[in-house]
């Protein structure tokens, strides 16, 4: 083998799509699609977080209220739509919420949809701290998480997608099996631990992600619903050649407002409307499905 380029990263190696092999995900379809739910929790007065508006010089009253707005009704004029179109969904859950928002994981739960691990809050980035204040972050929320579910989840999506050079590492050294932190591949790819375990990668999408598109690009209800109509039909023909994971990222202070829930529902109820085409499941399985390829 010639020498690792020193500009890599050593996680995974190069493969063009069009040499992999073909296969099928379960139900004998080629495009496997999952919602992600993220639900998210905010420290008033410090912290990161979204903003709506530039924040202030004193308390940032405007951009918290705004997202706490979501944990309080957006997300339950979600949960109301999921159920309306009977849609599993992937929570990607700040441990914090079982604290701050009472019941509302319960709600989801209920559903049967997977929780996945999301750190504690997103007021904070764990690539900012170093290997021990990291580890020690993945730990306290994985407590929690086997506190109130009863389990580790299988996978994690980093605060703000914030990785450290070492948190593929100590995701798998505490017991996770995939990661969506990696937006690189319509795939899963495995990826290299220091362990020699490994750990999944996941497709998790940077641009039908309502985060991106509707804060930074600014784009309207109708043009975001319009992407995801054209990303899946995109994605459902391309898919006879070559089986993909298509993900849908959401967060309830944006889609949860009612002028863009309308177009939401549209683009989602496209997706339903042709479930016997697709694989409409959660990412963990996929994780699951791919490992055992």
């Amino acid at each position: 083998m010639p020498p690792r380029p020193m500009h890599a990263h050593g996680r995974y190696d190069y493969s063009a799509l069009p040499d992999r092999l073909v296969f099928d995900w379960p139900g004998g379809h080629r495009l496997a699609v999952y919602v992600a739910l993220n639900v998210e929790t905010f420290r008033f007065g410090s912290g990161e977080g979204a903003a709506l508006a530039p924040k202030p010089a004193g308390l940032d009253v405007l951009n918290h209220g705004w997202r706490d707005w979501g944990n309080r009704v957006g997300v339950w004029r979600l949960r109301d739509l999921a159920d309306e179109l009977s849609l599993p969904l992937a929570v990607l859950l700040n441990s914090d919420v079982y604290e701050d928002c009472p019941g509302l994981a319960e709600a989801f739960r209920a559903r049967g949809d997977e929780i996945v691990g999301h750190g504690r809050t997103n007021a904070e980035r764990q690539g900012d701290l170093d290997e021990a204040g990291e580890r020690a972050l993945i730990r306290e929320a994985s407590e929690a998480y086997r506190r109130h579910e009863g389990r580790l989840p299988g996978g994690w999506l980093g605060p703000w997608i914030s990785e450290s050079p070492t948190t593929p590492d100590l995701l798998e050294e505490e017991g996770y099996r995939y990661l969506l932190d990696w937006c690189h591949d319509d795939q899963p790819v495995a990826m290299r631990t220091r362990s020699g375990s490994g750990i999944l990668s996941i497709p998790y999408s940077h641009e039908i992600n309502d985060i991106p598109t509707v804060t930074t690009r600014l784009a309207s209800a109708e043009a975001f619903a319009d992407m995801i109509v054209a990303e899946f039909d995109e994605r459902l023909a391309a898919s006879v050649k070559a089986p993909s994971v298509m993900s849908v990222a959401l967060h309830p202070y944006i889609v949860g407002q009612p002028h863009r829930l309308r177009a939401l529902r549209r683009a989602l109820w496209h997706i339903t409307e042709h479930r016997d085409r697709i694989w409409l499941t959660r990412p963990g399985e996929i994780a699951q499905a791919f490992a055992a390829l």
